[in-house]
């Protein structure tokens, strides 16, 4: 019987065998040792951006720049390392080179809204209204939804007057969110502006209806209705106002005014005196503590009052007048009466009961 002998194999193929046998039985160091330079590298990226968002939210922009600047260096197509060194500049006042940032961001990621938004923020400053436009129009079209473009974009055609594209942008806004309180404010604040009292009043209402701790928004609220006259809802809302926000100036200011026409010295008194208590260089205020001071009798709280007024605003004719006043008819004092109504005079003020006693007092 005929043995039957193993085929053989020649030498090349044999060597071929063996050598593939070796490089997968071999660990594939070379490949690994790639991917992990690579997933190093991002790493580092990541944590350089990492750290110059921090160091911009602290003001540090040379620090944020050098983060940026090492990230780049490390992965020079970085969208979001061109994005953070854009704003470290725009931050630091440099809104070329920032828009040379932005533009170089989007290379690498077209499209992107919040590089779009803020790339239009820098056309704003550059006074490019045309460029900042179409920026947020790609920027909302990228992204429907993108609120914060649609507000930039509304602010853009309030300052160049086309108020019905204003209109429309905010409504936008509202279609998206119905109870944004920056769109609601906004759009009630525009047609106050331009004596659309009826829409203004909606979109005040919806306002404090959805944000009750609207400070802003239960002002212009109080604005509306003092307007209009109606000191009872007036005062509410200002109330409101300063319940919300305590340090709200101008709303304590015409509450105190409010219950000052209404013979509320107490509570006129109240708000005057928290109108200084944030501001006490608001001349107004001391006026009108002067005027309830005296309907109250306290002549030397009055005279105080009134002395503050005329020292923090000496062209204040409204002052010099009520000091005129004060001087003639609660202190019996001529000289000095007919002081501040010269003074009165001078500022332009025109009272004929003022121009018959300066006239004929003494010279």
């Amino acid at each position: 019987m005929r043995i039957r002998t193993a085929q053989r194999v020649s030498p090349v193929v044999a060597c071929l065998l063996c050598i593939s046998a070796i490089w997968f039985c071999l660990p594939s160091w070379g490949l690994a040792a790639s991917v992990g330079q690579s997933t190093d590298r991002r790493s580092e990226v990541s944590a350089l951006l990492e750290r110059g968002e921090a160091l911009l939210r602290q003001g540090n922009f040379k620090g944020a720049a050098e983060a940026a600047r090492r990230a780049l260096e490390q992965n020079p197509s970085s969208a979001e390392g061109h994005y953070l060194l854009g704003r470290v500049l725009l931050n630091d006042r440099k809104p070329e080179k920032a828009a040379e940032a932005f533009t170089r961001s989007l290379t690498f990621r077209p499209g992107s809204p919040g590089v779009l938004r803020d790339l239009a923020g820098v056309y704003v400053l550059q006074g490019k209204p045309a460029e900042a436009e179409q920026a947020l129009l790609q920027a909302i079209k990228a992204d429907p939804n993108h609120i914060a473009s649609y507000l930039d974009l509304a602010k853009l055609y309030e300052r160049r007057q086309d108020l019905t594209a204003a209109k429309q942008t905010y409504q936008r806004v509202l279609a998206i969110d119905p109870k944004h309180a920056d769109a609601l404010f906004e759009l009630a604040t525009l047609y106050d502006t331009h004596e659309e009292s009826k829409e203004a009043r909606e979109a005040v209402n919806r306002l404090t209806s959805a944000s009750p701790k609207h400070a802003e928004g239960w002002y212009l609220s109080g604005r509306m209705a003092e307007k209009n006259g109606d000191l009872v809802e007036a005062a509410y809302a200002y109330q409101q106002a300063v319940a919300a926000k305590p340090d709200l100036v101008a709303a304590h200011y015409n509450l105190g005014f409010i219950y000052r026409s209404q013979d509320k010295p107490k509570e006129a008194e109240r708000e005057f005196l928290e109108v200084l208590r944030y501001r006490p260089e608001y001349a107004e205020a001391h006026m009108n503590l002067g005027v309830i001071y005296t309907g109250m009798n306290r002549l030397e709280d009055a005279e105080q009052a009134y002395e503050k007024a005329v020292t923090l605003k000496p062209d204040y004719a409204e002052a010099r007048y009520n000091f005129g006043v004060f001087f003639e008819l609660y202190r019996k004092d001529m000289p000095r009466a007919l002081a501040q109504y010269r003074k009165y005079r001078e500022l332009g003020g025109r009272d004929e009961r003022v121009e018959r006693i300066v006239g004929a007092g003494p010279p």
